[in-house]
Parts: C-alpha cells; structure tokens; sequence
C-alpha cells in the first residue's frame, strides 16, 4: 500500500469510532450530531467507496468497518484532508459489531465489496458471509433498505445468493450495468478498478428488505 503522509492521531480522532467494550446498540445522533440517513460498508480497505459517496450523498451518514487498523488511519486521513464530516471508520470483526452493535432497523443500505471468500477449509469460519451474517443484515436494514454485494469470484457470489435466499427475506432487484469510468478515481472500490482493467467478470446483486 502506498503511504500517503499520516495526518497526527488527534486530526483524525473525529472520524475514527471505538466500538463498545461490551455488546451495546450505537446511537447514530450521537455518533453523527444529527438524523441523516446511515449507510454502512464491510471492508472499506483504502476507502474509495466512501471516499466517492461521501461526497455525492453529504446528507447520508456513512460508516465504514475493517478489521486491519492501518487501513482505518489511511482512509482517515483522506477523508480529514477533504474535510468530510458524514463519514466514521470503525475497527472492528464486521460480523461482530453488526451483531452487537448495530441497532434494528436502522440502516438505509449496506455495502459488501470485494469480500476475501477465505477457500481454505481451514479459514472458511473467517469469511463474512454467513447464516449468521445475512440474518444481521435483514435485522439491521429499515424496509426498503438495500444491500449491495459485488464480487469477482462466481462461486463465492453463489454462495452468498444462497444465504441469501434461504436464510432471509430479502428480495434481489434488477440493477444497471456498472457506468463507465470518466477518471481513474471514478470506481466503486480499488479492487473494482483493478479487476474491470484486468477484464475480470464481476458478479453483482442488489437486496430489498
């Protein structure tokens, strides 16, 4: 990863968000000051995707979870650079703090970009998607909130439709075909990019709740 020069820890304190020593639901108002609508991303990486959205949607409050903390303090310092103010970073196991943290019916959408399908038996317990993992996200999104998954790997899309379809009521919408690029910035994540240039097929699914 390319270093961009940190911003000091006290910069970046107002958008790095600690979760609760013990499982408690969040307050969004008093994370985010006021009612916006809240969006969250698993695995926001060097966070191009929130980077993009936080300025298209400034009234849309966004958080972004990742569980290495050099990708939190990285994104960090993008977004105190620009001066965002509808965005917070949070450290954290995603499946843990959806779980715990996350109150019900609280979320206007949910994003799932690019997820690590962990192949090795031995690691499958690390993947994000599970049972478990798609009940949370039905409990978490308000009726008529979204989640939006995209993957380059088909039989790990499979897998997630499955869940999907057999552990939730969530209803998968038709959805456009991705724009075109105007800039090298202008994809939804660093891995999109990547894979889109490589001429990689990309899986993607839309779900109502």
């Amino acid at each position: 990863m390319r270093r961009a020069k940190r911003l000091p820890l006290d910069e970046l304190a107002p958008y790095l968000l600690s979760p609760p020593e013990s499982p408690q639901r969040i307050n969004w108002r008093s994370v985010f000051g006021n009612d916006h609508p809240v969006e969250l991303e698993v695995g926001f990486g060097k966070g191009l995707f929130l980077l993009n959205a936080c300025q298209a949607c400034p009234q849309v409050n966004f958080l972004g979870i990742e569980i290495l903390r050099k990708y939190q303090l990285y994104a960090a310092t993008r977004f105190a650079k620009r001066g965002f103010k509808n965005v917070r970073l949070v450290k954290a196991d995603a499946r843990e703090f959806l779980r715990d943290c996350v109150p019900e019916e609280s979320l206007q959408a949910i994003h799932v970009y690019f997820p690590d399908p962990w192949w090795k038996k031995k690691h499958l317990k690390r993947r994000v998607f599970s049972a478990d993992f798609v009940v949370q996200c039905e409990r978490t999104l308000q009726s008529g909130g979204r989640l939006h998954i995209v993957t380059d790997v088909g039989d790990y899309f499979a897998v997630m439709a499955d869940l999907l379809q057999h552990h939730t009521r969530l209803k998968l919408l038709p959805h456009p075909d991705p724009k075109e690029p105007s800039h090298d910035l202008d994809y939804m994540t660093n891995f999109e990019r990547k894979f889109r240039k490589e001429g990689r097929t990309i899986c993607r699914g839309v779900y109502e709740r």
